[in-house]
């Protein structure tokens, strides 16, 4: 059994792990990361999501996460507008190369794969090590990154596992009782992601083989309401492959969710049930609508992991894991409840978050949309949307410090879908962008009590604020703003006026700043058209030149400057303008708009 020592060890590589331990390692610790997979990312990659949602705008880039996008448009030729669900589609790969990276160039930051969690030992209020298969390590403070929260488990730390009734925080969407429904579905639903490929016309890809349980009756009417190639095109990746997270009749699967957590047996025969429900799932598509799709094979790397009864080949066209919407939630110093993450009646942005000291502790921003998956229900939550650019987005949220940290523990931070939220907020927070920011600010929070020699509650949040603001490799916002770009010369100024203002956060999340200049991506080109108002905040364009004339696709933008400029445009006009255009979702990015002419 080998041994070894960190300041800080990050317990699952996934979005949130990966994020914490490269800020950690930048900051000065001696951080060890243990994976269970080859593939760092989790949702992002291993997961089977390369397609994040949330914190799309331009503003709201920041972090790692602008980071990781910049990065992307570099590696990956042709750009990310490929799907409808997402602005950002890459091959998995990519993206975990990415990762893996980032990571092998710290020089503080040993990553160890192959291993999960088995035992913490603890003494007094903290845990001091951590058993893995191959592996004791011993650290002074600990992050449980792992899926499903284990840690947790492990070290007997009060969790939430399930729905919070209306009568514990008042949360406007929770449910009014116990009622069946909510009993057998504790969490939302799991879904084992896998790729498809287009073959090409007149090709036949090899059948997809049945697996042992077939339900292709669940299937019936997947697609029914937007056509095949919609669907396909949901979750287009480059190369002709599809990514298959279909949520209506689809992939989804929550039979006795509390598998999950419980033995290692009971949790492989879920996952065997859920590959087995989406192997059959990808055999429906194929049967409906014929070879030439096929599984997209050697997306994934085979490694160690269960077969169930499947040739290897057939494995790598499947994620290494579910992708997993909720985990064990973590009881901790505050909790995030669906009132926090809604705006507020007159506004578009929630309130910011304030502790006991009368602080602003934010320490990470989220915009998206709450959404829930459940396979044989729905459950509608308030709306948190609003029009801007051309389209519907989030209202911004952001995450407070005390929630990454336990009740019970004097040295363990949570930095994935186990932090301290209700079930409701969770299907706002769980999403890619989001997690990691969650995981940088709990990195650079590990790092920073290493230094001062003091525990997570001890921690000023003020002192986490401005390593993350001033962070010299990839500086993370705090306060959303909607009008405020990560280049902007007056960023730094803004998110410091209104940490030390709060009460003057603007509830339209925009702040007195000028307005600067947009430039196109490598990827834009120029295209020419009329633009046409349909309503507010809903625009088309008519294009006059090039291959796509007289086609109209929707006009939508990412960039505050484009989004005014929009807004104050004459209908109609004629338009020649800079930007990308996403074939998927039939809509032209705008990045730049060259020259306006009025009737």
């Amino acid at each position: 059994m080998n041994q070894l020592q960190a300041d800080v060890l990050v317990v699952g590589g996934g979005t949130g792990g990966t994020a914490a331990a490269l800020q950690a390692a930048r900051r000065g610790a001696k951080t060890i990361l243990v994976s269970q997979w080859s593939m760092l990312g989790g949702m992002l990659t291993s997961g089977g999501v390369p397609a994040p949602d949330g914190n799309e705008l331009v503003a709201f880039q920041t972090g790692i996460w602008g980071a990781f996008l910049r990065e992307l448009n570099q590696r990956q030729p042709g750009g990310l507008d490929y799907a409808w669900v997402s602005f950002f589609t890459y091959h998995p790969k990519i993206g975990a190369n990415i990762l893996a990276d980032w990571v092998k160039a710290e020089p503080n930051l040993l990553w160890i794969s192959g291993q999960y969690p088995l035992e913490v030992v603890k003494q007094e209020n903290s845990i001091t090590e951590v058993r893995f298969q191959s592996y004791i390590i011993k650290a002074k403070i600990i992050l449980d990154a792992t899926e499903l929260g284990d840690l947790l488990e492990l070290a007997e730390i009060p969790y939430r596992w399930g729905w919070e009734l209306q009568t514990q925080w008042q949360e406007p969407s929770a449910p009014l009782g116990e009622f069946p429904i909510i009993k057998n579905t504790p969490i939302q639903a799991p879904t084992w992601v896998f790729m498809m490929q287009d073959f090409g016309e007149n090709q036949i890809a090899p059948e997809i083989p049945a697996p042992p349980i077939e339900t292709p009756e669940l299937f019936t009417n997947a697609w029914k309401n937007y056509g095949a190639e919609s669907f396909l095109n949901y979750g287009k990746l480059p190369g002709e492959r599809f990514m298959i997270n279909w949520p209506i009749h689809g992939n989804d699967y929550d039979q006795k969710l509390d598998r999950l957590i419980g033995s290692e047996t009971e949790r492989l025969q879920f996952w065997q049930e859920s590959f087995w429900h989406s192997l059959s799932f990808a055999r429906f598509i194929q049967q409906q609508l014929g070879r030439r799709y096929g599984l997209a094979t050697g997306t994934f790397p085979i490694e160690n992991r269960p077969n169930f009864n499947t040739n290897p080949t057939i494995l790598s066209a499947f994620a290494l894991h579910p992708y997993y919407r909720e985990s064990r939630r973590v009881q901790g110093l505050t909790t995030i409840r669906e009132q926090d993450i809604l705006p507020t009646d007159k506004g578009y942005t929630a309130l910011l978050p304030i502790n006991e000291r009368g602080e602003c502790e934010a320490i990470a921003i989220g915009n998206y949309a709450n959404d829930h998956h459940y396979t044989t229900f729905e459950w509608l939550v308030k709306p948190k949307s609003l029009r801007w650019g051309g389209r519907w987005t989030g209202t911004p949220f952001t995450i407070p410090y005390r929630a990454l940290i336990p009740i019970s523990v004097d040295n363990l931070f949570v930095c994935e879908k186990n932090i301290s939220v209700s079930h409701i907020a969770n299907g706002a927070t769980r999403l890619q962008p989001v997690v990691l920011g969650i995981g940088q600010a709990t990195g650079m929070a590990a790092a920073l009590c290493i230094e001062q020699g003091i525990k997570p509650h001890e921690l000023s949040v003020r002192t986490l604020q401005n390593a993350l603001l001033t962070d010299r490799i990839a500086p993370q916002a705090v306060i959303p703003l909607f009008n405020l770009t990560p280049d902007h010369p007056d960023w730094l100024k803004w998110q410091y006026y209104y940490l030390d203002h709060p009460e003057l956060y603007p509830i339209d999340a925009n702040c007195p700043a000028f307005g600067i200049s947009s430039y196109p991506s490598p990827n834009s080109q120029p295209f020419s058209g009329v633009f046409q108002r349909q309503q507010d905040q809903d625009y088309t364009f008519t294009l006059t030149q090039g291959k796509f004339t007289g086609q109209t696709a929707k006009l939508v933008t990412l960039h505050p400057e484009i989004n005014e400029q929009l807004q104050n445009l004459i209908s109609p006009s004629t338009l020649t303008l800079y930007g990308r255009f996403n074939l998927s979702g039939n809509w032209l990015i705008v990045e730049t708009l060259n020259s306006i002419q009025n009737p």
